[in-house]
């Protein structure tokens, strides 16, 4: 006996609307409650991301504000980003509230750990650039100071320059997630991937080279990292499609 196929749930345009404006202002409510406890701790804050950059400057370096208003502004906007980043599995959430109900259940089973594993996988690789990268990236720049040059930081673009190289390694952990998307979804077949490992390679040093500032240390850091999470996104493609395969088809 055949199964009935599954019905989606269904809505009008006006109800999709007000579903979506509802949840907005949710994901907005969390994030300005999140932003309150950040701002009235901006400094402190900026103090914590600065460390790594201060620990490597010569005896009595300091950052310094070359605008008026920097001392502000700079940890003001740092707060802000923080309370987004705290705020994010929230704001996803309520995103894949919206979007579930018009998927089907087998599509579901693996939307749900993309989606946590992508998470998970961003902030693992903005606390991989906090932990590792920035250190041994400010010292070399420390270390390679021309005779005669005092290294005095502006904060602004020290703040401007941490954020790209968190969000840029936070994107670059996402690799996996795009090789299992990939292969689920049939755009390329997983004996491919895996024949055009040495292609991949080059790539990943080329995106490499223009994500991070021009040495070949930041460069291995981010891209040995990457590639590492290619060869995982492969795995994880293997164990899905076999979990695919074994299901009874209805």
């Amino acid at each position: 006996m055949s199964e009935e196929p599954e019905k989606l749930a269904e809505g009008t345009l006006i109800s999709h609307l007000l579903e979506l404006r509802d949840r907005l202002i949710r994901a907005l409510a969390l994030l300005m409650v999140m932003f309150i406890p950040c701002a009235i701790y901006s400094n402190e804050l900026f103090t914590f991301v600065a460390r790594p950059l201060l620990d490597k400057l010569p005896k009595n370096g300091t950052l310094i504000a070359t605008s008026v208003i920097s001392p502000f502004m700079t940890p003001f906007k740092l707060a802000l980003f923080v309370a987004l980043l705290l705020a994010m599995p929230y704001v996803l959430w309520q995103v894949w509230a919206f979007v579930a109900p018009g998927l089907y259940k087998h599509e579901k089973r693996f939307a749900i750990p993309l989606v946590l594993s992508s998470i998970l996988l961003f902030y693992a690789g903005a606390a991989f650039a906090y932990q590792f990268v920035f250190p041994v990236m400010f010292e070399f720049f420390a270390t390679t100071t021309p005779a005669g040059v005092t290294m005095m930081t502006d904060i602004s673009n020290y703040l401007d320059f941490v954020l790209t190289m968190i969000f840029a390694f936070g994107i670059a952990f996402e690799v996996p997630i795009a090789v299992v998307l990939l292969v689920l979804s049939g755009i390329v077949s997983l004996e491919k991937l895996r024949g055009a490992r040495g292609y991949v390679l080059i790539g990943i040093f080329v995106i490499a080279a223009f994500l991070t500032p021009p040495d070949a240390i930041s460069q291995s850091i981010m891209a040995i990292p990457m590639y590492l999470l290619y060869e995982g996104g492969l795995i994880m493609a293997r164990i899905l499609l076999r979990m695919r395969r074994a299901q009874p088809e209805s």
